[in-house]
This record gives C-alpha cells, sequence and structure tokens, in this order.
C-alpha cells in the first residue's frame, strides 16, 4: 500500500514534526520506498527511460502545457510540496510557538546537510530568499570607496547588474566591462578577456558561472585563481550551477557565491543561499541590519525579520529527492536532455544553435534562432500553437530562444518541441 508524507505524519503525530530536524533522510527515504515507480530507483543511466519516468511521476506538472523554461525557476516535487503544506499548517496551529520554537529548531540541521552538499563548513552558509538576496549582501556589503573598480560582464543578470550601478551611482565605483560573444569554446580567451579589464584599482570581479541567456559555462576557477594573484576579491553567481552540475564550492576558490535553491534543487519558491568564505565573514555589511554587523557569524545576513519557515525548511526535502537522483546522474541526464533535441534542431534549414554543445561549456541550458524569425515570434507561435512554454532572449548581443528541460522532462515532449520548431521554420 502507498504511504504518503501526509499519511506518515497523521500515524506519527506531531513528534514526525521532529524528524527532518533528526534524520532530514528518513522521510524522503520512506517515502521512495512506498513509491510503487520507485523499482528502478538503482539505475545509473542517464537515458534509462524507466528510472526518468518515475522521476516524471512525482512532479505535479500540468500534462497539456510543455514547460521548457526549468531556468526561470522549477517546479517542486510532490514530496517537497507536501512537506512545504505540512509545515505551513503546523505553522498556522499556532505561528510564533510552531515558527519560532519548533521548525526555527531545523535551521541547523538544515545549514549542515547544505554545508556538507556543497562541500564547505556550516558555518559558511546562510540561507536566505535567493540569488539575488544573497549577491545584494556582498555587492553592498562590500568596503568600496570612490574611484575603486570592478569587473563584470554585460551578459551578467540584469539583478546583479543593476545593484553595482547603484553603487556606481550612489559611491562613485567605477565598473569596467568585459562583452563576451557567445558562444565561446576556449577558457583561455575567456579569461583574457577579464584579464584585459583589470587595472590596479580592481577590488572584485563578479564571474557569472553559467550565463543563463545560453547556458555557456565560464572558467570561474581560471578566472578565481587570475584574480586572486593581483588582490582582487572573487564574487560568482551560481544561480544556474549549482545543484546543476557536480562541483564543490571550493573548486571554485571563490571568496563569495550566491544562489537560489528554487532553480536546480527544486526547493520551494523564494529560497536561496549566500556563502562566504570563513575568513571574509567579517568583512561584509549585512544587507539587513544586524547587532553585531562586523561580526564573523554567517548568520548575521539571516537578519531577516518574520520569513517563511515552510518553505525554508522543505529545503530538506528538496535535497533528500536531489540525493535520491545523485547529482553526477542528474548531470548526466539534463546535458543528455539538451543534447537530444539540440543536435535533433541543428539539423532543421535555418536554424541556428548559440550554445556550445562540448561538455566543458554547457550542460542542460541553451538557446537556439531561427533565421529571419524574431525571437518573441518564436516563443510566442511555440506557445501559442503548441502550448510550449519557453523564453525568448533579446540582450546584449544575444538572440533566440532559450531551451530547458529538466530532469522530469521525457524524450517524447523533447520530439514535441522539435516537431513545432520544424512546422514554426516552414512557415
Amino acid at each position: 500500500m502507498k504511504t504518503n508524507r501526509r499519511e506518515i505524519l497523521k500515524t506519527l503525530g506531531t513528534a514526525a514534526v521532529f524528524t527532518p530536524f533528526l534524520n532530514f533522510d528518513s522521510i524522503g527515504e520512506l517515502v521512495a520506498l512506498n513509491d510503487n515507480e520507485s523499482k528502478s530507483i538503482n539505475s545509473s543511466n542517464e537515458n534509462n527511460e524507466d528510472f526518468w519516468n518515475w522521476v516524471h511521476s512525482c512532479y505535479t506538472i500540468n500534462p497539456n502545457v510543455l514547460n521548457l523554461n526549468n531556468g526561470g525557476v522549477s517546479p517542486q516535487p510532490k514530496q517537497v510540496q507536501d512537506a512545504f503544506i505540512d509545515y505551513y499548517q503546523l505553522s498556522n496551529e499556532g505561528p510564533s510557538y510552531y515558527m519560532w520554537r519548533i521548525l526555527d529548531q531545523g535551521r541547523e540541521p538544515l545549514r549542515e546537510r547544505l554545508a556538507k552538499e556543497c562541500g564547505v563548513e556550516n558555518d559558511e552558509i546562510a540561507i536566505v530568499r535567493n540569488t539575488t538576496e544573497a549577491l545584494d549582501n556582498i555587492i553592498f556589503g562590500l568596503d568600496l570607496r570612490r574611484g575603486d573598480e570592478v569587473v563584470l560582464t554585460k551578459q551578467d543578470y540584469p539583478n546583479v547588474i543593476n545593484a553595482w550601478k547603484q553603487r556606481e551611482m550612489r559611491d562613485g565605483i567605477k565598473i569596467n566591462w568585459v562583452n563576451l560573444d557567445l558562444p565561446i569554446e576556449n577558457d583561455d580567451l575567456i579569461v583574457k578577456q577579464f584579464v584585459e579589464k583589470f587595472t590596479e584599482k580592481t577590488k572584485a570581479v563578479n564571474v557569472t558561472h553559467i550565463i543563463n541567456w545560453t547556458g555557456q559555462i565560464l572558467p570561474a576557477r581560471k578566472i578565481a585563481d587570475v584574480a586572486h594573484k593581483r588582490g582582487i576579491v572573487v564574487i560568482v553567481d551560481a544561480a544556474h550551477s549549482l545543484f546543476h552540475f557536480e562541483f564543490n564550492i571550493p573548486d571554485l576558490d571563490c571568496d563569495y557565491l550566491g544562489t537560489s535553491t528554487h532553480k536546480w534543487l527544486s526547493a520551494p519558491f523564494g529560497t536561496g543561499l549566500l556563502y562566504i568564505k570563513k575568513e571574509k565573514i567579517a568583512n561584509i555589511w549585512p544587507l539587513f541590519p544586524n547587532p553585531e554587523p562586523r561580526s564573523n557569524d554567517i548568520r548575521k545576513f539571516e537578519s531577516q525579520g518574520t520569513r517563511n519557515f515552510a518553505a525554508e525548511m522543505a529545503i530538506g526535502d528538496a535535497l533528500n529527492f536531489h540525493q535520491i537522483i545523485g547529482i553526477k546522474r542528474k548531470e548526466s541526464r539534463l546535458r543528455f536532455l539538451k543534447d537530444y533535441w539540440a543536435k535533433k534542431l541543428s539539423e532543421i534549414p535555418r536554424v541556428k544553435l548559440h550554445t556550445s554543445l562540448k561538455p566543458e561549456f554547457s550542460c542542460g541550458l541553451a538557446l537556439f534562432s531561427i533565421d529571419g524569425i524574431k525571437p518573441n515570434d518564436i516563443a510566442d507561435k511555440l506557445f501559442n500553437k503548441y502550448k510550449i512554454h519557453t523564453v525568448a532572449i533579446e540582450w546584449e548581443n544575444i538572440s533566440g530562444v532559450r531551451v530547458t528541460p529538466n530532469t522530469y522532462t521525457r524524450l517524447a515532449d523533447l520530439d514535441r518541441f522539435v516537431d513545432s520548431v520544424w512546422k514554426i521554420s516552414k512557415d
């Protein structure tokens, strides 16, 4: 008999609420073991469709609308949705008690699990609401003075660019811009473009690990190595890389990093994390005021007032699901799906890919265009006529339609997408 998480909580009573705090794996494993569809769970192949059909069955996606914009925000598996609802309903039984005295007890175990998953120390991870909040803590928290310089690219995320522009406007710092002509299949060329913008006044470099517009992977570690030799601190925007493909944060040797767990971890909307090297924490002023803003306690970045405890605690359930799949298998599947549709589209006349298919330069995201048809028109036709949701991109040196499957996406769905693009190209 199939047992769901809500039934488990009813059976075990209030004590079950503490289960994630004592052993975050238990509920996720119990749900998986009781799912008939999980019989193929030990498969390790990226193209074993029995396993990936089980993954598909764990989501509650609309069967009539094909979502190929998982890069914006990912849906959550049902077990994560159920966990969120359970935590939310519990909170409403007595908010000030259940939120601050019960659910809040799960924050440190969650921090420990996230830190272990990322390969860092517990005291280097802050739980925040998204990448923007994480990086704004750094951008506005760094001690920069008039005349100091920072380096970023015109292909960085708009919220990040706007934050740096505000510091430029308010504090008189100077932004030196790298303008990438993507795709690029040469790490040395990318590093060279950053280095050319470094000067004696450069204090920080902002590196987007995966360019969200095209899926281009930048050589973050190589840029960091060169920057550190010049005394430049390194900030990494990992919104699209962490939990997407396999690496640990120390592999990048960055000083600061931010990501959103509601993207590739499939955690509740409005959840994310901030990483700061332990010895750098005291250097950053927190975005939200704190009694000890110059302390070396990472928790000073969590002074958000009343926060969404339900969403935060359900990150642990998302991590369960992520670990059931495994990051290696997840990365392989995402790259397999990208290659599957991209290679088929490349055979269609007039269609052009704007993302490298070499594994070191891309994973699950890619961009395409059709000669003679504007990106917005392509995206509109895909949705209005075929009910396929993508996103049109018109941004610095970039023009096309971004396609972002996720692990639940089926090959039949991608065949439907390819067929639709072929028909549009014939219009």
